[in-house]
């Protein structure tokens, strides 16, 4: 798989300065406990990024609950853990891939070709009985020279197009609960944009491990005869869709704001469905 390298291959290349592990664990509802199972135990040589601070920017009126951050602040960061764009980076988490997708999706929106996750995370890791350390690692700051791929993007404008004509699909990776409109835990209308489809992020992977690329095919052949826009509740487990679609070499973009920022204009129109 393209995106996806196991803890074997992880574990064999420890001793490569190259190869930089980033742990990415985040807990929404106790949101420094990620930060707190770094400091306790994590892969050697890993730095954390915190989904909050690291992977996202001020949120403000508009733009959703995890809008990217400032590109200088972003290229700071990954400069001050020893990544530049020469560097092998796997990022892993405890949460399916979601926030360790959001890593790489932004790797990849910065063009960064050698980006990868970490299938099982670090459960996968732990199941092998290899080593967790609580040593910070020994970073060399360097300096990050982004080219961006402004194309993988899809902002408000486009995403109402997209939901007002039929030459391109949206993807919620919410679960079926949220995007019926039967519950909404979090943001401030419930329901999901019209013309929607929901492929839960969730059901890419079995028992914590990703599916195979045949199975994934399976999964979105009903989406893969045209572009596509993926969006979940703020931009972060809509990347799991994202890599699950570049494993079978279909090309997507993401709505960052996702339904966050779509539901915070009320002249936006929602749909709802009967489970």
């Amino acid at each position: 798989m393209k995106n996806i390298v196991s803890a074997d291959w992880l574990h064999s290349r420890l001793d490569d300065s190259n190869v930089v592990p980033v742990d990415c664990r985040f807990y929404l509802q106790e949101k420094e406990r990620g930060m707190e199972e770094y400091q306790d135990a994590h892969i050697p040589g890993a730095s954390y990024a915190d989904l909050e601070k690291n992977l996202s920017g001020q949120v403000q009126g508009h733009g959703g609950r995890h809008p990217l951050p400032k590109l200088d602040e972003f290229l700071q960061f990954l400069g001050a853990i020893g990544i530049d764009d020469s560097k092998t980076v796997v990022a892993y988490d405890a949460q399916n891939t979601a926030m360790a997708a959001r890593l790489w999706w932004m790797l990849k929106y910065l063009g960064h070709e050698e980006a990868y996750v970490l299938d099982g995370g670090i459960h996968e890791w732990e199941k092998k009985g290899y080593p967790l350390t609580e040593k910070l690692p020994d970073v060399v700051k360097t300096t990050y020279r982004p080219n961006i791929k402004e194309d993988m993007v899809a902002d408000l404008a486009e995403v109402k197009l997209a939901s007002q004509l039929d030459d391109m699909i949206l993807v919620d990776a919410r679960d079926g609960e949220r995007f019926a409109g039967k519950s909404e835990p979090i943001d401030p209308k419930a329901g999901h944009i019209p013309t929607a489809q929901n492929k839960f992020f969730g059901d890419n992977l079995e028992q914590g491990k990703w599916k195979s690329k045949d199975q994934l095919k399976d999964r979105f052949q009903d989406q893969l005869h045209k572009p596509i826009i993926n969006y979940c509740g703020s931009g972060v487990t809509a990347c799991v869709n994202v890599l699950a679609l570049d494993e079978i070499d279909k090309k997507s973009k993401l709505y960052v704001g996702s339904w966050s920022d779509w539901s915070s204009y009320n002249e936006n129109p929602v749909e709802t469905d009967q489970l």
